[in-house]
């Protein structure tokens, strides 16, 4: 199913699709502009690492939470609530304008990072109740390809509209934005409902919701595909943190091509991951599982040895190149593991595994960007960037490993099955 036709014919999707895009679109908006503000007001790279930081320190304990949630109420409502709660942080925004309260940007962008796992954990768990079981792998692949593309064109409109309106225009739109979104998600009906079908919550798991998320553990750590797929998220994040700094640190001082030179690097990791997602699925549809399993190790040896070239690049024309190839590896990569999880993972534990495996993810990008952090003013960027792409290819090691060792056997299906899906509606809204 073409990516047209699923929009077309899918209103619950659709909705969903929509307000995607301008969601993420709008927090691009605001990264450009808290980035730019932190530096006009303080002229401090090392207060831009502390914002990254400060985002990754309260979306860890956001995922726990989230993940009980979502597994235990109505997955569109709290959607709904956290796009309202980030609404009204996007706003608040407008009071750090003013030069030395930049304290409020550290608060608020970690606010707003505690608050989107509930809507980005959620939106991956009720995909298989808004989409057949045809329909799954396309819109995977269109959920993942429009959040890769919304940050290469929304870090351009947002950095224009910075330059031209201020900073207030950006605050503003990421707060409709946010509005918007929650207005699409009110108009998704399913007849199945957006709460995950689970017997009676006994009155111990009411009042310890961490029994609930360690159950949640245990269920991953019963199936070796999902507890792998969550540690090759760790795996990419060993580089994919240091990453953060990297980019800026080869555009501006390796390179020495500045500003540009930063957004062109970003731009082309950009490209690659929309690349990498439009391969991944027209590929994923016809791959058997023996196949994904292989690919994914031939992913993460692309990826880190990718990842090596471009550290190593005599030229910058050459890192762009070794970079987009890098990141495309990755977008086949999670494409096909997000698949795997969709019609894998049982509907009472959807919440809980994604936000766990965002959790995850993050925790070792917060480590892997504190110690590029540290070492960066005294380590050459070139051998850092070495290291990191030599740690991203042990996953495939690791992978392939398990894979040989029939350690990945595929789970029974969980998915979603075609007739339990009505969408309703008239489909050409």
């Amino acid at each position: 199913m073409s990516f047209l036709a699923l929009l077309r014919s899918n209103r619950n999707y659709r909705f969903t699709w929509t307000g995607q895009v301008v969601s993420e679109v709008g927090d691009n908006f605001n990264n450009i502009a808290v980035f730019s503000l932190a530096l006009a007001n303080t002229g401090s790279g090392l207060v831009v690492a502390g914002i990254l930081l400060s985002r990754g320190f309260l979306v860890l304990p956001a995922g726990p939470v989230a993940g009980v949630l979502l597994d235990r109420l109505d997955r569109k409502k709290i959607m709904i609530a956290s796009d309202l709660v980030r609404a009204a942080i996007a706003i608040l925004f407008l009071l750090a304008i003013p030069q030395g309260r930049t304290w409020l940007l550290f608060l608020l962008s970690g606010l707003l990072m505690f608050a989107s796992p509930f809507f980005t954990s959620g939106r991956a768990s009720i995909l298989p109740a808004i989409a057949t079981k045809d329909e799954l792998h396309t819109a995977n692949s269109l959920t993942q390809l429009t959040q890769w593309t919304t940050v290469t064109i929304g870090s351009f409109l947002g950095g224009a509209s910075v330059s031209g309106f201020g900073y207030r225009i950006a605050f503003l739109f990421n707060a409709f934005s946010f509005l918007f979104s929650a207005a699409c998600i009110s108009r998704l009906h399913v007849d199945q409902g957006f709460r995950a079908e689970r017997s009676a919550l006994a009155e111990d798991k009411i009042a310890r919701p961490w029994h609930e998320y360690v159950e949640g553990l245990r269920y991953m750590r019963a199936s070796p595909l999902i507890l792998g797929i969550g540690l090759v998220a760790v795996g990419w994040a060993t580089g994919g943190g240091a990453a953060q700094i990297l980019f800026s640190l080869f555009g501006d001082q390796v390179f020495k091509r500045g500003a540009g030179g930063i957004g062109i690097i970003w731009g082309c990791a950009g490209i690659g991951l929309i690349c990498g997602g439009i391969f991944a699925n027209r590929v994923g549809r016809r791959m058997s599982f023996g196949a994904y399993k292989k690919a994914i190790s031939v992913c993460y040896v692309v990826h880190g040895g990718s990842y090596v070239l471009f550290s190593q690049a005599p030229t910058f024309a050459w890192a762009c190149l070794w970079i987009g190839l890098s990141r495309s590896a990755v977008a086949v990569s999670s494409v096909l593991n997000t698949s795997q999880l969709l019609r894998h993972v049982q509907n009472d534990f959807r919440g809980r595994v994604f936000s766990t495996i965002e959790t995850w993810t993050w925790m070792t990008m917060i480590v892997s960007m504190g110690i590029t952090g540290l070492i960066a003013d005294h380590v050459s960027a070139r051998l850092i960037g070495a290291v990191s792409g030599v740690l991203s290819s042990t996953t495939a090691i690791f992978w392939g490993w398990a894979n040989y060792n029939g350690r990945l056997p595929e789970p029974a299906v969980a998915g979603v099955e075609p007739e339990e899906v009505e969408v309703h509606g008239d489909p050409t809204i």
